[in-house]
This record gives structure tokens, sequence and C-alpha cells, in this order.
């Protein structure tokens, strides 16, 4: 499980670490460990490019804290095995012991000013590898004057790049070097480490080097879309840490914590999910609901739900029991909402009445209306921006939909707090709330499974862990998640794995709803 902290945690882990040893220079030290880390990490890259280190060219852009301290260190490491140096300093000064440790090992090094910064931005853009060192864990806001200069250059020529046609590209390829590999060191500059939102400009990186521990705003979005892959270096300061601000379910722990049938068990002991779903103008929300829920492993699902709608669930999923009555329906969970319409009425009442239920309960965006304003964590909201942006509109927040998704981690921890449901907030990463605050990060999916029906089956997969997780704590306590805080953790369970189950059946290319249903048996057994 990845853990990840606030700036604010990471610094106070520090300070702790340093008067504890304030004889011994522990200050030094650490900044050496994350500049070998940054350092290897850069070696790594260019190897898994083809390209041989010795020679390879490197621009550090160095602010004048810490963060540049790192980036030069690391720059020095590099030029005494044989790659090109260069920093741009882009406050005109430096941290004093970094840059003199750059000079001694060769680096070369030059002011940025406002004259200079788009021939430095040239510059830097025909590196093999540039180092963004510039604001660190502790900055507030963006880059500002030559810097941000600079790093708009350095943006617009990335996006030129990018913008060849496809055939163009086939036509350079021999005759032009790979583009420049950029590395963040520790985050990227301009992405606030604390919540993830994102103050232009900010550069793109390739592979982001986090010291001591992920930064919270590299595992939410916006700020997740310029982190690029994230690689963690332990520095000394783990210990120290604890109450993370947000986590990520891996593999190893979807392995401990999926449940698996016993030798006596049945289809009543497996999970019975209930299902409100689907509408005249929205029929199929309710098949792919119910097969997302057949392939998550509920030993059994019950559809209720209109005569039309029943008879494509039934012709479809022949496992499901189909049914017109809540009442009449036994279940463990209830998953209320996907394909309702504002005609649906008659749903709208079977809504109502399962959510009075008390039950476990997946409440798709479809449902809302016929929910209470009052919820408990067991009740899972699933909306996407623009739905939560309606949803907090109720509580009398009224942002836009640009709003939640340029600070996505305060608005589903808002969401969580209003409603007392837990939320999952379905984007690129999947943020998933307690009302306690505690927070899940997952981002396994691809691009493509933004596709008609995705949200549904998703729903499916959840709705079906619930119904099987219903009394069961014993896996989270084990994991170290606090029981309030499990109904969070089983809907990041779900979203991982429709993530992977949609990763895996595009393979790359376009999927629908159904590929990803299909797929979700495999990636379980995989687990």
């Amino acid at each position: 499980m990845i853990s990840a902290y606030t700036g604010t945690h990471i610094r106070e882990a520090e300070r702790r670490l340093l008067e504890a040893n304030a004889d011994t220079g522990m200050g030094a030290v650490l900044m050496q460990r994350a500049a070998y880390g940054l350092a290897n990490t850069v070696i790594r890259e260019l190897q898994g490019r083809g390209l041989r280190s010795y020679g390879s060219t490197v621009t550090v852009l160095a602010g004048k804290g810490n963060n540049g301290g790192d980036g030069l260190y690391a720059a020095a490491l590099l030029a005494r095995r044989g790659l090109r140096t260069t920093a741009i300093l882009t406050a005109g000064q430096a941290h004093p012991a970094g840059l003199a440790a750059f000079r001694a090992a060769g680096g070369r090094d030059t002011s940025l000013a406002d004259g200079n910064a788009t021939e430095l931005a040239a510059e830097a853009a025909r590196s093999d590898v540039v180092i963004d060192a510039v604001l660190g864990t502790g900055a507030q806001g963006g880059l500002r004057g030559a810097a941000a200069i600079l790093f708009e250059e350095l943006q617009r020529r990335e996006l030129q790049r990018r913008g060849l046609q496809r055939r163009e590209l086939l036509r350079l390829e021999r005759h032009r070097p790979r583009h420049g590999l950029v590395v963040a060191c520790d985050i990227p500059s301009g992405v606030d480490a604390d919540t993830g939102e994102a103050h232009g400009p900010v550069l793109a990186a390739d592979v982001t080097v986090s010291f001591g521990a992920a930064k919270a705003g590299l595992l939410a979005d916006p700020g997740a879309d310029f982190c690029g892959r994230l690689r963690i270096i332990p520095i000394g300061i783990e210990d120290a840490l604890a109450d993370p601000e947000l986590r990520r379910l891996e593999a190893v722990d979807l392995t401990a914590l999926l449940p698996r049938p016993g030798r006596r068990s049945h289809k009543y002991s497996r999970g019975v999910l209930g299902v409100v779903a689907g509408s005249t103008r929205y029929p199929g929300a309710a098949v792919l609901a119910c097969r997302g829920a057949l392939a998550a492993g509920a030993g059994m699902v019950r559809y209720v739900g209109p005569p039309e709608v029943a008879d494509l669930v039934r012709h479809s999923c022949p496992e499901v029991v189909c049914g017109t009555s809540v009442a009449d329906a036994h279940v463990q969970a209830w998953l209320l909402g996907p394909g309702l319409d504002d005609g649906a009425h008659e749903q709208l009442d079977r809504v109502r009445e399962a959510a009075a239920a008390g039950l476990p309960t997946v409440a798709d965006a479809g449902a809302l209306p016929a929910l209470p304003r009052e919820l408990s964590a067991r009740t899972v909201l699933t909306p996407h921006a623009g739905e939560l942006a309606v949803l907090l509109s109720r509580y009398g927040d009224t942002p836009a939909r640009s709003g939640v998704e340029d600070a996505t981690l305060a608005a589903v921890r808002q969401a969580a707090g209003l409603t007392g449901a837990t939320v999952l907030l379905k984007g690129a990463t999947t943020l998933v709330a307690a009302p306690s605050g505690a927070v899940f990060s997952q981002a396994e999916a691809s691009p493509w499974m933004a596709t008609a029906g995705s949200g549904d089956v998703l729903a499916g997969v959840l709705g079906s862990l619930l119904a099987q997780f219903a009394e069961d704590t014993g896996p989270f306590n084990a994991r170290g998640i606090a029981a309030p805080d499990r109904w969070a953790a089983i809907a990041a369970m779900a979203a991982s794995l429709h993530g992977r189950a949609g990763t895996l059946a595009s393979n790359g290319g376009p999927l629908t709803a159904s590929d990803i249903a299909g797929t979700l048996q495999e990636v379980i057994a995989q687990q």
C-alpha cells in the first residue's frame, strides 16, 4: 500500500530527525541521499530508453532552495559519471553547497534573466534530460517572472513536438533524437504537494522522484496529470511518518483483501446484491451493472425493476433473479440508480424503499433525488466531477465542474463531510473519501475506459464487494484500515479491479463497457 503525505508532514518529520541529530550534519546527509536517488533514476531512465549515460546531456532547472540543492547535487553526481551537465539558476542564486559541488564536478551554470528565458528554454529542450528542481513541497502558488516564461516556453516546445502529424513523426524518427526526458525533483514545480492543485505553467514530468514518501498532491488530479511515473526514494525519515493523507491499494493489498469462497460456502454466504437500475430509456445500464456484479463474485444478484428491463436482464444474464418488489428481495447490499432518468418514478420509489433498509448501498447519480439528506459511511456515492458539483450544490455550495476538477481532493473530502457518506469521485485518478477524512486514490484505468456504460460496470463491481463484505472487517483490520473506513477501502478495491480490467481489455486500443465486465474474472483470478 502506498501512503502519501502532505508537504507539512514531510517537513515536520525532517525537522524532528534533524533536531534529534543536531550535531551530526544530518541535513547534508538527507540531501545527499535524495540526490543519489535522483541521479540513479536519471541513469536508469536513460538506459531504459536505449541511451548511453556517458556523454548524454542534462540540464537542471535549479531554484534557490533545498529542492534546487537536491537537483544540483544530483547533477554533480551525474557529471562525475561522464554526463554533460548544465544548470539554469532560475532565481539568479542557488543552494551554496549544492552549487559548489556542481561546479567542482565540472558542471556549467548560467543565471536566468528576463531577456534570456527563450534562449535558455531552447537549450534545455535540446538536452537528453531536463531535471525540474525549482519549487519544492513548501512552495505556495506557481512560478513567476522569468521562471514562468522559461517553463511556458518549454511547455510550448513540447506541445509543438507532440502536435506533429503522426506521418511526419514517423518520417523524422530516424533523423532526430528522442525527445528529452523530464524528471521532477520531489514534485513538479507548480503542483501543490498537499492538494494536487496545479498553478501553471507546470512542466509535465516523465517520472517524479519523491523523497521519503509520496506527496499527496501526486496522487490526486490535476497534480497526477504532471507526475508521470512515481519513484519513491527512502531517505531515513520514513519511521517518523504516521497518519497518511491518502493511501493507494496495490496488487498485494487486493490479494490480501479479496474475499475467497471456502469449501462450505454457498450462494447466500457469498453475498446477495439487490439492483435497482435501468429504465425504459436506459435499459442497458441494468444489464451492465448486473454483469459487473456477477463477474466480481457475488453469490447472487437480484434485479428489481420494470418488466421490460427485467426481460433484457434475463436474456443477457440468466443467472440474475428478477422481480418487481424491493420488499421481496432479501439481500445483503443494494445497488441503486444506474440508468434511471427523470421519468422513472416507479424506480425512484423503489430506490427510496431500498435506501430506507439501511443496508450497505451503492448510489449512482440517478438515485440521488430519492436519497435522504443525511447518509452514513456504508452508503457509497459514485459521481463524476459534474455530478459531484451538482451534489455539492444540494448542500449549499455551488462549484462548477471545472472547480471540482481543479481541486479533486478538496472536493471529494467536502462531499463526504457534508453528506456523511463515502464518496467515490470517478476520473483519471479515482478518489474515495470516507466521512472520517480518510482518502484512497487509485489510477489503474486506461483512458480508453472513458466510454458509455463503464461507470455502470464499476457500480456493479462495487455493489458485489459491499454484499460480500457486509459484516466482515477482519481483512481490513489486518491491513491497518480502521473499521469505519473499510467502506472507502472496498470502494477503492472496486476502482482498482475495474481499472485493471479495463486496461487489460483495452490492450492500448478502444473497448466497450461489456469488454470490461468480460475481463474482470481474469483480473480477479490473477490476484
